[in-house]
C-alpha cells in the first residue's frame, strides 16, 4: 500500500477513503434540509433542474460527472467560455448567492461518497483544460480531484480576478493557472492526512475570514517547504501578473 509522509498522519489511500466516506455521508445527512431548500430555490427561479452535471477529468485522466447546484442559466456551458468572471451575465441572481457562499459545491459530497472525488485534492478541470497541461502539470492527475485544496482558499476570489477581462479563459491561464497548478502539485507531493485536516479547517475559516485563512495557508506553506515565490503569491497582497505554468518557459498567449 503506497504511503507518503510520516507518523500517524501519513498518507494511506485506504485511510483517506475511509475519511472521505465517513465525512461525506455524515455531511449529506446533516445538510439534507439545506440541500432541499437550495434545490427548491434554484428550481423556483426558472422551473428547470436545480442540478448541473459537469464533465470533469479525474484521477488517471478518467472522466466523471461532477454534481453541482446550477448557478448559471440553462445552456450556459454551450457558449464555449470555461472560466467564469464575477460579472458573467450567465450567472443567475440565485447563482451569485450560491457561489458567494460556496453552496453550489455542497453537492460534490455525492462525488466524494461515490469515489470520483476526495474531500481534499486539486480541483477537477474540464477536458479542454487538461489537454493543454504541461508534462509537469499532468502529475495533478495522480490523485483524485477534491472539493477543496490550497488554491481553493488562495483563489477563492477567482471570479473577481477575472472580472472585466476581455478573455476570461486567457486571463485564467495567465494569472491563476500557473499558481493554482503549483499549489496543486505541492499538495500531490506533500499530501498527508494531517494536511487534509488542516485544509478542511482552513476552508471553513475562509467562509468567515479570508484574511485569517490566507494567514493559515502561509503557515502550511512554510511547513511544506514551499518556495518563496509561491508563498509571496499566496499572500495575495500583490497584483497577479502573467506567468508561465509549471513545466513551461513561456506565458500562455492563446487559450
Amino acid at each position: 500500500m503506497p504511503v507518503t509522509g510520516s507518523g500517524a498522519c501519513r498518507y494511506i489511500p485506504l485511510m483517506k477513503r475511509v475519511l472521505d466516506v465517513i465525512v461525506s455521508a455524515t455531511a449529506l445527512v446533516l445538510l439534507l434540509p439545506v440541500l432541499l431548500v437550495v434545490a427548491l430555490v434554484v428550481w423556483g427561479q426558472d422551473f428547470r433542474s436545480p442540478i448541473y452535471l459537469g464533465c470533469r477529468v479525474g484521477r488517471g485522466g478518467r472522466p466523471f460527472k461532477m454534481v453541482k447546484f446550477r448557478s448559471m442559466a440553462v445552456g450556459a456551458d454551450r457558449t464555449g467560455v470555461l472560466s467564469t468572471a464575477a460579472t458573467d451575465n450567465r450567472i443567475t441572481s440565485v447563482g451569485r448567492f450560491l457561489r458567494a457562499y460556496k453552496l453550489d459545491e455542497l453537492t460534490q459530497l455525492v462525488n466524494v461518497l461515490t469515489g470520483d472525488m476526495s474531500l481534499v485534492g486539486p480541483r477537477p478541470q474540464v477536458r479542454r483544460e487538461v489537454e493543454i497541461y504541461t508534462d509537469v502539470e499532468c502529475d495533478l492527475l495522480k490523485v483524485k480531484p477534491g472539493i477543496t485544496d490550497l488554491s481553493s482558499i488562495v483563489f477563492s476570489d477567482e471570479g473577481d480576478i477575472l472580472k472585466d477581462k476581455a478573455d476570461p479563459d486567457l486571463a485564467y491561464n495567465q494569472l491563476i493557472r500557473p499558481w493554482k497548478s503549483r499549489l496543486g502539485l505541492l499538495y500531490v507531493e506533500k499530501r498527508s492526512l494531517l494536511l487534509d485536516f488542516k485544509l478542511i479547517f482552513l476552508t471553513t475559516v475562509a467562509l468567515v475570514s479570508r484574511k485569517k485563512a490566507l494567514q493559515g495557508v502561509q503557515r502550511v506553506l512554510e511547513r511544506l517547504g514551499a518556495d518563496g515565490q509561491i508563498k509571496r503569491v499566496a499572500l495575495r497582497n500583490e497584483k497577479l501578473i502573467p506567468f508561465p505554468p509549471p513545466g513551461a518557459t513561456e506565458i500562455v498567449t492563446q487559450r
